[in-house]
């Protein structure tokens, strides 16, 4: 079977939707034979081994995240290292925390282990620990959800 010609419009539509380097995309989509969801399932999974590699990695750096509900009785702190001042600089990085937040308050998980299992309520089809691995593929540094509290009135 002759293998589709790789499309520079292919590669940036998802470099777009990952935030991954070219050449791994272009890679990947070769991998693929030009099929992009085929694509996305190899570098999904290369994300999952790169996330193993920085496991071990200190994370000395990172953020807290806040939230508090429109109706001002819940809220909720969620705290994310990551190995440098850099990254915790970073928009996708701050993203990702705003983005837990809203998780935290919605689905309320009792640790985070129940978190990262938990399917993401603004896109069911993936889990917080697949955009875990999604950031930790963009930003190549080791990141973890540390911990986060739930503050609520009347409980």
């Amino acid at each position: 079977m002759a293998t589709k010609e790789i499309k520079a419009s292919d590669v940036q539509e998802i470099r777009s939707q990952t935030g991954l380097g070219v050449m791994d995309i272009k890679k990947a989509l070769e991998e693929a034979k030009g099929d992009k969801e085929k694509a996305l399932k190899i570098l999904s999974a290369s994300a999952g081994a790169k996330m193993e590699k920085r496991a071990g990695r200190a994370t000395g750096q990172g953020k807290i995240g806040a939230y508090v509900h429109g109706d001002g009785k819940s809220a909720c702190l969620v705290e994310v290292d990551c190995e440098t001042d850099f990254v915790a600089k970073n928009e996708d990085f701050n993203n990702f925390i705003k983005e837990l937040t809203l998780q935290v308050i919605s689905m309320k998980p009792a640790d985070v282990e129940e978190l990262l299992a938990q399917d993401f309520v603004k896109d069911p089809s993936k889990t917080i620990a697949d955009m875990l691995k999604e950031i930790i593929a963009k930003t190549g540094e080791n990141i973890v959800i540390k911990r986060f509290v739930i503050y609520q009135i009347g409980e």
